[in-house]
């Protein structure tokens, strides 16, 4: 069976220099807050062009933190409209309830499965306070345009990046939303509210051998209230200036990063080269396959194909020793977690819902796997 994702066979490498860090660690006798965290945030904020990364406990926590600091900060109240993407995955969603705001949907682009801006507008009112921009399986939203948008409205940009770590908008200028408007200079930049939030849960381009997450951004004020948030609302210890929560980067998974995350680039390069075969070699009429202008702006966390047929094709590769992943499966609003939403209607994402099937991708996918992989859906 060619698996979907072998995290086995993606950590091997790794396997001697981890036992050396757990080592270190266990030795240094320091596990929370310490210097392989505050190194792996100093890297990680240099990587993604910020002055501040904050390392949180996952990804899910990164977008509720963020959101909560803006009520700190006033930024947004109780109750603010957030618009979010129909299609995303159900964390997203669920971050703007935790922090007692509201989503608004968007439907997306059938072509990107990202939020559509040229639909933006129309939803946004007097109660719209932010717009939270979903990278879906590793391609760039249109942030020029939601930028644009977001500044027309005074509205906050919130980016969530936990499937596009890498992801560039050009050669040499990796994502973060300060740093994608149009002509502008560094001190509008370094008045700009927004904030990403990324995820290193095992399964991502970074990922780390439990849960982990992090913040980035360029304002200042809001990475201060968020240090705080992330431990007890609390700089200095016994001193609480938030009603914060416990979520902190663990000094192992931080080091464990700082060992894996030298290699990002070029895994996600790996991950362009396997798309770009799947893309040229598989010739069948029955599938759809991911658009992608050949940019940096992809770093394929998942490599997703449409087709009409999908529980017949993917029963038809499991015969054929292929593992595949729907995601996903049910749109967030018709889940029994909102019974009051599942009369909702967005076809452009129920759409996608019913006919999205992801093959397997990873940097360690080898070149006769992919070979068979094109030759069975050449056959289907």
């Amino acid at each position: 069976m060619i698996p979907f994702l072998n995290l086995k066979k993606i950590n091997e490498p790794y396997e001697i220099a981890f036992q050396e860090k757990l080592k270190t660690i266990l030795n240094n006798g320091w596990y929370i807050l310490g210097k392989e965290l505050e190194t792996f945030e100093n890297a990680f904020a240099e990587y993604s062009n910020t002055k501040y990364c904050i390392g949180v406990g996952n990804g899910f926590d990164a977008l509720v933190l963020i959101f909560k600091g803006y009520i700190e900060l006033g930024i947004l109240k109780k109750g603010d409209q957030v618009i979010v993407p129909a299609n995303t995955y159900i964390a997203s969603i669920l971050s703007v309830l935790q922090a007692d705001l509201v989503p608004v949907l968007v439907e997306p682009r059938l072509e990107t499965y990202n939020i559509n801006p040229e639909l933006i507008q129309e939803k946004i009112t007097s109660k719209t306070k932010a717009i939270l921009a979903v990278h879906l399986y590793g391609q760039l939203a249109e942030m020029d345009k939601v930028n644009e948008i977001a500044q027309k409205n005074n509205l906050v940009v919130v980016e969530d990046c936990a499937q596009s770590h890498g992801a560039k908008i050009n050669k040499s200028q990796s994502l973060n939303s300060n740093f994608q408007f149009q002509n502008v200079n560094l001190s509008e930049v370094e008045e700009s509210q927004n904030a990403s939030a990324y995820s290193f849960y095992p399964g991502k381009n970074l990922g780390c051998l439990g849960d982990g997450g992090a913040i980035t951004t360029d304002n200042s004020k809001l990475a201060k209230v968020l240090f705080s948030l992330r431990n007890y609302g609390s700089e200095k210890k016994y001193h609480n200036d938030y009603a914060g929560v416990n979520s902190r980067l663990d000094e192992l998974q931080a080091g464990f990063l700082n060992l894996k995350f030298p290699n990002l680039d070029a895994d996600n390069e790996k991950r362009r080269e396997i798309a770009k075969r799947y893309l040229a070699e598989i010739k069948n009429d029955k599938l759809e396959l991911p658009f992608w202008d050949f940019s940096n702006n992809h770093v394929f966390h998942l490599f997703v194909i449409r087709t009409k047929e999908r529980e017949h094709l993917q029963e038809y590769l499991t015969k054929n020793n292929i593992q595949t992943v729907i995601h996903y499966p049910i749109p967030p609003y018709k889940q029994k977690a909102f019974l009051e939403w599942n009369d909702w209607s967005f076809p452009i994402t129920e759409k996608i819902h019913k006919e999205v099937l992801s093959l397997p991708m990873s940097p360690v996918l080898e070149s006769a796997e992919i070979d068979f992989i094109i030759k069975i859906l050449n056959q289907y």
